[in-house]
């Protein structure tokens, strides 16, 4: 049965989803990574493909941005889909001295800045923390010399503004470990929390705060496909 904002039929989407925020990125690991993907849903132009990967069936979806966007796609997916699993594939922006644009991020906890779930639970300052299994496996996929390039573990910001300036606030962040800011990350945890499902955010860093260095739209699409096979290789071990 579809629902509000995803047209697919049951059964169409696998257990595992990759969710970039970009439809035209979903579009993009479509036909360029998995095997004979078709289109299950375009609703609002959200567009979601459901093919295979080595053999196993593999679906991505598009999230659109921010965190209530995230939060309906994902929660549809798992409460009347059957999906088990979640990746978002997405960019984020570089906040620690230690990262470079195109590395790429785990993130093993999500702060927020968001009422939207950290009030979740009254009285309660929830913890926004992925699937273990998930992180612990796309780490070392990261490690095991077949995705080169730099990939850290740490704590993002899920922020709900996208131009803010808050230098202060940043520094502050960084001296506690945060590594990088996004959109999504919080609120697609917390869904997966609430509906018994499993998460993982995978960030290419796409720019730095502190130096204005940013990637090209090209380098973009080439570096973001190391995020997604970390992905793939974190659905496939984990």
């Amino acid at each position: 049965m579809a629902t509000p904002h995803i047209s697919a039929a049951p059964g169409d989407f696998a257990p595992d989803v990759l969710m970039p925020g970009d439809p035209r990125r979903a579009r993009h690991i479509a036909e360029t990574v998995l095997d004979d993907a078709r289109l299950v849903t375009e609703v609002r132009g959200i567009l979601g493909f459901t093919g295979t990967y080595e053999g196993r069936p593999v679906s991505v979806l598009a999230s659109g941005m921010g965190m209530p966007s995230i939060s309906i796609y994902a929660t549809e997916l798992f409460r009347f889909y059957g999906v088990r699993r979640i990746i978002r594939i997405g960019t984020a922006g570089g906040m620690a001295p230690v990262l470079e644009v195109g590395d790429v991020v785990i993130a093993t906890a999500a702060h927020t800045d968001s009422a939207l779930t950290a009030n979740r639970i009254p009285g309660i300052h929830y913890s926004h923390a992925p699937n273990f299994a998930l992180a612990a496996a796309a780490v070392a996929a990261a490690t095991s010399g077949t995705h080169p390039g730099a990939v850290h573990a740490g704590a993002v910001l899920s922020s709900d503004a996208f131009y803010v300036d808050r230098p202060s606030t940043n520094e502050l962040l960084v001296r506690h470990g945060t590594l990088a800011v996004e959109m999504e990350a919080a609120a697609l945890y917390a869904v997966a929390d609430a509906e018994g499902g499993q998460a993982l955010a995978i960030c290419t860093i796409s720019d730095l705060l502190f130096s204005g260095a940013a990637l090209s739209a090209d380098e973009r699409e080439v570096l973001f496909d190391r995020a997604v096979h970390l992905g793939l290789a974190a659905f496939a071990t984990a």
